[in-house]
């Protein structure tokens, strides 16, 4: 049946070339430190910063896809469901010799 399955398309995956992150993230811990030493301002908050993450608690979808780590999985459960039958058939065969 490997015939009928569909192929997802390819990702897309943009890598920017001329950005340093750590160079990046130095500046930002410095910058930070600086602001908690008092030796700059502190930092108005910008409008991306305030709504990042806003929306996602109205949307139930996405608030179910956060969660799901906190959940056991069917697969788990059925397997779980599948030794604990297993055990105790073999507890009743051996000790009470019913089945």
């Amino acid at each position: 049946m490997a015939g009928f399955k569909m192929r997802e398309p390819k990702k897309f995956n943009h890598k920017y070339i001329f950005v340093d992150e750590r160079k990046e993230k130095l500046d930002k811990i410095v910058e930070n430190a600086k602001r908690d030493l008092g030796m700059l301002p502190p930092k108005e908050s910008s409008y991306e910063e305030r709504i990042r993450g806003a929306f996602v608690g109205e949307n139930s979808h996405l608030d179910r896809k956060r969660n799901s780590a906190s959940r056991i999985s069917s697969r788990f459960a059925v397997a779980a469901l599948f030794v604990c039958a297993f055990v105790l058939y073999y507890i009743m065969k051996t000790v009470y010799g019913l089945i």
